[in-house]
């Protein structure tokens, strides 16, 4: 089965071929059917199963018809970048229809987004938090809405945005359809799904499952090691295009940095960044001006480069579904890939979750002429001054202690001659001095 079974408008089958989409995954051979019949949907799909374009279509189709020049379609999703990748899919496979999306995120200045609201976009991609503040403002009208989208159902719950989704839900017609993605089923998922859906039709690809081109291998370590590691590892294996992930923002940037002060094309994904930060390390990864990113589980939500070979794990995630969303990242498009994860003793409740997720135990991995008996990994300053300038600079600072200490040698005698020729010149004007006296010198 192709795309042209569907049926789109030559507009929209145009944009298809443009992207050259021949056959449909199976999420999106399961899903646009429903949507097309304008069902309500409960989809569990993983990143990577072409979810964005298995709800895209259909809402395109649907748009062709009808008013233009107000928002009759509003997908939220969980991140700025995944928003900014929906809007791309929109304009990639929309782009003879004429239709116009809007991202909607927090981060940035407010005003071009009122701006391009009241320039008549018909798709809005919003991110909840800052969705709530135009409902509140008044910038934007949702009366006329005839299709609701809810993108990674279960990350907007991680992050904790099911209240701002609720309080949403409040602002929307009630005569609606409504489209459920989420890769997990949560209890207060599922409650927010029977509560929004009606009579929906159920689609599952591949729930919480790897894909199975992906390899696997897990690579023990100390802790003080991960990052020598790491570096051995790119070093030693031929990668197009890897994925770190890290547990926090502060390792993320910390990694990120030590590989470029080592040589590494590399750079990092996390919160701390601002927004124009945040999409010039993401074009720069998906243009190739960088090899490596460093990213946290949240900031890289919504990656979609089909070129990633290899996922590493610098930290193990918390969860093993966390771990299926990482290394989804790779093994895309019929391709194969590679997931590395550095793993300590710490680990091991986690590694043996995983396993049963995987049905299978995974390799143990060490790599040839790497030591893992060092004690430290040395500081990036220490590292890349050569040997000789380091004793020079340690042959410096000896000197110039010495220096400092005969100095103050000296100063203390003089000092000391001082003081003994005052207590005998008042003991010449007194007489005998005094326990006081002799205190006070």
């Amino acid at each position: 089965m192709n795309f042209e079974s569907f049926n789109f408008h030559p507009h929209i089958a145009a944009g298809v071929r443009a992207l050259g989409y021949i056959t449909p995954t199976p999420i999106q051979l399961q899903a646009i059917p429903f949507i097309l019949q304008g069902q309500d949907i409960m989809a569990l799909a993983q990143t990577g199963t072409g979810k964005t374009a298995a709800f895209v279509l259909p809402i395109l189709q649907r748009l062709m018809q009808g008013p233009r020049g107000c928002v009759r379609a509003l997908i939220i999703a969980p991140t700025r970048e995944l928003a900014e990748q929906i809007h791309e899919a929109i304009g990639g496979l929309g782009q003879q229809t004429r239709l116009r999306s809007v991202t909607v995120y927090g981060g940035v200045n407010m005003r071009p987004q009122v701006q391009k609201l009241r320039g008549k976009a018909e798709i809005a991609v919003s991110c909840p938090g800052r969705l709530l503040d135009h409902i509140r403002q008044g910038t934007i009208d949702l009366s006329r809405l005839e299709v609701l989208v809810l993108d990674e159902a279960d990350r907007m719950f991680d992050m904790g945005f099911l209240p701002d989704i609720r309080k949403i839900l409040k602002h929307l017609p009630a005569q609606r359809q409504t489209l459920f993605f989420s890769a997990t089923m949560p209890d207060d998922i599922r409650r927010l799904a029977h509560d929004i859906l009606h009579t929906p039709a159920t689609v599952q690809v591949n729930h919480t499952m790897p894909v199975t081109t992906i390899s696997h291998a897990l690579y023990p370590v100390e802790q003080h090691l991960k990052t020598p590691l790491l570096m051995a590892l790119l070093n030693h294996t031929d990668m197009e295009s890897v994925l770190v992930f890290t547990r926090t923002k502060h390792r993320a940037k910390q990694v990120a940095h030590q590989l470029g002060r080592a040589g590494y094309s590399s750079t990092s994904l996390q919160g701390n960044l601002s927004q124009s930060q945040r999409q010039a390390a993401l074009n720069g990864f998906r243009n190739g001006s960088f090899k490596i990113l460093v990213a946290t589980d949240i900031a890289a939500r919504g990656i979609d480069v089909s070129r990633i070979s290899h996922v590493i794990n610098y930290d193990m995630p918390d969860t093993s579904d966390a771990y299926t969303h990482r290394i989804g990242r790779t093994g895309r498009a019929a391709k194969t890939g590679d997931a590395f994860t550095l793993i300590t003793r710490e680990d091991a409740q986690m590694v043996r979750a995983i396993e049963n997720v995987l049905g299978e135990e995974l390799e143990r991995c060490t790599l040839q002429g790497f030591d893992y008996t060092a004690n430290s990994f040395h500081t990036e300053h220490t590292r890349h001054q050569p040997q000789r300038h380091r004793k020079q600079k340690k042959a410096k600072q000896a000197k110039a202690q010495r220096s400092a200490a005969s100095k103050r040698g000296t100063q203390g005698k003089a000092i000391s001659q001082v003081a003994k020729q005052r207590f005998l010149h008042a003991s010449h004007l007194t007489g005998s001095p005094t326990r006081n006296s002799r205190d006070s010198c």
